[in-house]
């Protein structure tokens, strides 16, 4: 499909507000899809469709998609785009002020998300999904290059933060490619990057209702030391929060991003036992 000349069709304009940069590639298209592993079981939820060339995609695999857009003028695109496509529904709505109940009700018990993702808003749907009770099975979503390393860090080093423990407790993420700025209409400043984010149980967190604030916290500062971290954002006393760290033969002087995601699961359970 020839973005420009169906954006053109239809005189759209591209949004800087919602970070509009979609794909045409078809070889490109498919491999994403290929990276998320849609079955015709799967329910997927797309978040962005833009001009609905992954949607396409998605839909020539999967059992029923489900997309969100929050840009009312792409309605006549999608309605050309997908008017031979009889297993896509389009809900003209932000992802980030729909409830679980609304997404369960659409989407079901089980489905997989793939998207696009507008660099502004990654990370907050990202931890929209990630701390939510749905039945996310998979992500398998573009976003910055930079944010897709930050998503795979290790410990120690630079671009380990609290997306990337966050990400680690819930699942295993990968980079299946990246994509070259080029591949976009129109082009972006930066790279960008597939990542995959299969979701397991990885760990037992007594309190899992504890844990997401306790990550957050833990990286608020991050050239403070993690007891600093502990007392300054979460409340606990310095005496306590050496305590607990002593419990797990941590150092009073650990950062946040010297734990493993393991680390932070046992120390939810020593905080919140």
């Amino acid at each position: 499909m020839n973005i420009s000349e169906i954006t053109k069709k239809y005189d759209f304009r591209f949004s800087k507000k919602y970070g509009q940069n979609f794909i045409g590639d078809e070889n490109l298209l498919s491999a994403i899809v290929n990276d998320a592993q849609i079955t015709e079981e799967d329910v997927v939820l797309e978040i962005g469709p833009g001009a609905g060339t992954l949607t396409r995609q998605i839909a020539k695999r999967a059992k029923r998609v489900v997309a969100y857009e929050i840009d009312k003028t792409l309605e006549p695109i999608l309605d050309d785009t997908l008017a031979d496509i009889d297993n896509v529904e389009v809900i003209f709505d932000d992802i980030m002020e729909v409830s679980e109940q609304e997404i369960r009700a659409n989407v079901g018990d089980k489905f997989k998300i793939v998207a696009n993702l507008p660099y502004y808003i990654t990370t907050p749907i990202l931890f929209k999904f990630l701390s939510s009770s749905l039945g996310v099975v998979s992500f398998t979503v573009m976003v910055q290059k930079e944010v897709a390393e930050r998503i795979c860090a290790k410990p120690h080093t630079s671009d380990y933060g609290a997306l990337t423990v966050s990400v680690a407790l819930k699942g295993e993420a990968s980079i299946p490619r990246i994509v070259n700025r080029n591949n976009f209409t129109p082009p972006p400043n930066v790279d960008s990057a597939i990542v995959k984010i299969d979701l397991k149980k990885r760990y037992d967190i007594m309190r899992e209702d504890k844990i997401d604030a306790l990550v957050r916290g833990a990286f608020a500062m991050k050239r403070k030391t993690l007891v600093n971290n502990l007392c300054s954002s979460l409340g606990f006393s310095r005496v306590d929060a050496e305590k607990y760290l002593a419990q797990l033969n941590l150092k009073p002087t650990v950062r946040a991003e010297e734990l493993s995601a393991e680390q932070f699961a046992q120390l939810c359970n020593v905080l919140y036992s």
